[in-house]
């Protein structure tokens, strides 16, 4: 997993610094306000290897049981196209978003609409559609 510094620019590139942005997110000190907030985090987990993140905040109707990442997959950059309702007093939210990634000499774009809900007033991710 990689270690990053709270003063280090946030892999969400949400302009922010990652101890302002993601890194309250994962390491369980400051949840997500947003539907949105919590789609960056999630991204933000793949593209350092938090694992144990991307499970907490994954609904457990539809979390799997291993998750398992590939470590010759490197997340690049993170476009958010849409988002709708999951805002601080909706329940349920997508975010429309492209992330990018280089895995070896090979680029690739993960396109998803990502579904969120509530659960116990935390916001997780429930499932997606790619495409």
């Amino acid at each position: 997993m990689a270690v990053l510094v709270d003063t280090d620019p946030c892999p969400c590139r949400s302009g922010e610094r990652f101890g302002a942005c993601c890194g309250p997110r994962l390491d369980g000190t400051g949840p997500a306000p947003t539907a949105e907030t919590l789609m960056r985090s999630r991204y933000t987990a793949f593209a350092v290897g938090d694992r144990d993140y991307l499970l907490r905040s994954w609904h457990p109707s539809t979390r799997p049981r291993v998750l398992d990442l590939d470590p010759g997959q490197r997340w690049v950059a993170l476009e958010i196209l849409r988002t709708a309702r999951g805002g601080l007093f909706d329940e349920d939210g997508e975010v429309e978003f492209r992330a990018h990634y280089r895995a070896g000499r090979e680029r690739g774009t993960l396109h998803e609409r990502s579904r969120f809900v509530r659960v116990a007033g935390q916001w997780v991710y429930l499932d997606g559609i790619v495409g």
